[in-house]
């Protein structure tokens, strides 16, 4: 696939979900990397720079886009010819996809850990992470049960369903605004993210914290799933995670919206759940207290403090 019509459907939600993006984009690297043509490195550092660049600005809430760019990116320094460097990224990206994809089933493995025989589970979007963990429970025998929500308003849910139905696990699909009424007959509530901040404070689909809040009143469990490439390394220096909005049409049809002259649609796609609403974070490293964060973004990420203010600096020079 092209990196313009990788971007192109990054951007429009064709692809979605943050390892299908992540996944995606690198794929997306290594195809432009292998189209260079000539051997001028530093041209070639150009070319792929500003490809990241373009990849990354697609979704900017979605953390695991710039980490995976990142992750790839690095196969740039060091290398001595044209040919060193693609050989290096084409490696950094296989490796990518191979640990991204191991990462969800290991996440999987030790989030049923947490599931017991008879719980009733609540998700909100569909997330691969999420998802693993109650597929996995289902697969070693435990008698659980899932309430799903819509996901308004892409309507995520029904991919949720689709899959909880295949696996034959018994599902209940509701309304977005009905977790209030069905949270004191959960017992654990099970989520991904898109994001997780150095605080501990987690990014995912609009609702999320709403959720949060009412299983944090019901005294219910909740537990985050993901993959240690969406912890977001910038909120080390205080940067909050940006909260992308989409288009109105997406909430409103436009026909009805041009009799609504004073009406105006927001279509938030995130919100942040406080550290203090979140029991577990479940990464295929193991599970951890939100406050251990930072020791994701600095110990297993691989950004130092120096990275951090070198790399963001000039990206800040760049937005001026």
């Amino acid at each position: 696939m092209l990196l313009t019509e990788t971007a192109d459907k990054i951007k429009g939600m064709e692809i979605r979900g943050a390892g299908r993006i992540a996944r995606a984009a690198v794929e997306a690297l290594k195809g432009h990397a292998l189209s260079f043509e000539g051997g001028d490195l530093q041209k070639f550092r150009e070319w792929m720079e500003d490809a990241a660049e373009l990849l990354v600005q697609t979704r900017p809430t979605a953390v695991s886009l710039p980490n995976a760019v990142h992750y790839v990116m690095i196969g740039l320094k060091g290398a001595g010819s044209v040919g060193e460097a693609q050989a290096e990224m084409v490696r950094r990206v296989e490796r990518f996809v191979r640990d991204s994809i191991n990462a969800v089933d290991r996440i999987g493995e030790i989030g049923a850990r947490h599931i017991s025989d008879g719980d009733v589970i609540l998700t909100h979007c569909n997330s691969e992470a999420a998802l693993a963990c109650i597929l996995k429970a289902g697969q070693v025998g435990k008698d659980i049960e899932v309430f799903a929500t819509e996901v308004r308003p892409q309507n995520q849910g029904l991919l949720t369903i689709r899959t909880l139905n295949d696996a034959g696990i018994k599902t209940n699909f509701i309304v977005d605004s009905a977790v209030r009424h069905f949270i004191n007959s959960i017992d654990l509530v099970i989520v991904g993210a898109d994001a997780v901040a150095v605080n501990g404070a987690v990014v995912n689909k609009i609702g999320t914290a709403q959720i949060a809040l009412a299983a944090h009143e019901a005294r219910t469990n909740f537990i985050v799933a993901a993959e240690t490439y969406k912890f977001a390394p910038r909120t080390i220096l205080g940067e909050l995670i940006r909260i992308e909005e989409r288009d109105a049409s997406e909430v409103l049809n436009p026909e009805v919206s041009k009799g609504l002259p004073h009406v105006r649609v927001r279509n938030p796609v995130f919100d942040v759940t406080p550290a203090a609403f979140i029991d577990l974070i479940i990464t295929e490293r193991g599970a951890i207290p939100p406050s251990l964060a930072y020791l994701i973004i600095c110990e297993y990420l691989g950004w130092g403090i120096e990275e951090f203010h070198k790399a963001f600096q000039i990206d800040d020079k760049n937005q001026e």
